[in-house]
């Protein structure tokens, strides 16, 4: 059964400012989705309405608008990301538990082919139009980034990474990449075409930076971090602001358009939205509530509409213990949601 509903939304009070963001009001529908999986990445395709979502086996593919499920990729084990390459017609999942990447069709969902990627510990994946390069973000040992062709599906080049967690990556759309590692609070810079790690750049006091975006008019790095996020000048790699945000970060949305940034906090239930008034200076416009747990965001940056995915679940057994991880264990899945955030 399919339900929704809007919630209010806390406007959090802005300073005075030289160039001030103005106050805006954002709404939030809620979907149950059900369907059986854990989940962690989600990814709007632009315009199209289209949600693509990681289910632990599979992906899930909704009517974000709706709010129901119109698709499916069986058969993603561990799955963790997915991105999307419409001129090529393919999209890919990164599919930890045997180590592939999944390549499909765009239009008919059907798998086209799964890609044996040796180095293991397949996590993050985006696309950099510079090179026309699919690029992944492993947690192997060391970490490294790999690079997929996204008409062939063949690999075409590989980084090695000073941190084994490796998580979001970011194109300048000018020949360089900027990978997050959560673990050593930096951000690496790479060379796009040689997949040659350029330099590393300190993230401070800053902790576990996961989430990351590029504004290409403002050469500004938005990485998103544990209570703190941060921007940086990606000439120079110096911190230029820092913004307060919820805990829990695993992603960041950014809508370029409309220069609003998007920072869910899975501990906290909720999701920072910031407004980028200039380069260096930015304004928290609103404070939207939304699940525990819901730490990944995608933003659709032509209809203004960000997403985010949730399931819940009933209590562990007696006798489950942690993961290898050291996480608690999680009962069975009761339920799962999609949560719209539209202004």
């Amino acid at each position: 059964m399919k339900w929704y509903f809007g919630v209010a939304v806390a406007i959090v009070a802005m300073s005075s400012l030289t160039t001030p963001s103005v106050a805006q009001t954002f709404k939030v529908q809620k979907f149950s989705i059900g369907g059986e999986g854990g989940t962690d990445y989600l990814t709007a395709e632009p315009g199209t309405g289209r949600v693509f979502v990681s289910r632990g086996t599979h992906v899930m593919v909704l009517d974000g608008i709706k709010g129901t499920v119109i698709g499916d990729i069986p058969e993603t084990p561990s799955t963790h990301g997915i991105a999307l390459v419409p001129a090529a017609n393919h999209g890919f999942t990164t599919n930890r538990g045997d180590s592939t990447v999944t390549m499909f069709d765009l239009k008919t969902l059907a798998v086209v082919k799964k890609i044996k990627v040796a180095v293991g510990g397949l996590d993050g994946i985006m696309y950099d139009d510079f090179t026309n390069r699919v690029i992944l973000t492993n947690h192997s040992k060391p970490g490294t980034a790999v690079a997929i062709d996204p008409v062939s599906g063949a690999i075409t080049g590989q980084a090695e990474l000073e941190d084994t967690a490796p998580e979001g990556a970011a194109s300048d759309g000018k020949g360089k990449l900027f990978v997050n590692n959560e673990g050593k609070n930096t951000i690496q810079v790479l060379d796009a075409k040689e997949m040659k790690v350029l330099s590393s750049w300190p993230l401070d006091s800053l902790d576990g930076p996961t989430g990351i975006a590029y504004d290409r008019t403002t050469d500004r790095i938005f990485t998103g971090c544990g209570k703190t996020s941060a921007v940086l000048n990606a000439l120079t790699g110096k911190i230029v602001a820092t913004i307060k945000n919820g805990d829990g970060v695993d992603a960041l949305g950014w809508d370029p358009s409309e220069k609003l940034i998007y920072l869910p906090a899975g501990r906290d239930s909720s999701v920072t939205i910031v407004h980028e008034d200039s380069p260096d200076t930015y304004t928290t416009v609103a404070t939207v509530a939304t699940a525990r747990g819901a730490k990944t965001i995608s933003v659709d940056p032509v209809k203004h509409v960000a997403y985010l995915f949730q399931p819940t679940y009933g209590p562990p057994p007696a006798d489950a213990k942690p993961d290898p991880s050291g996480r608690r264990a999680r009962g069975p899945v009761t339920g799962a949601f999609l949560y719209v955030i539209s202004h």
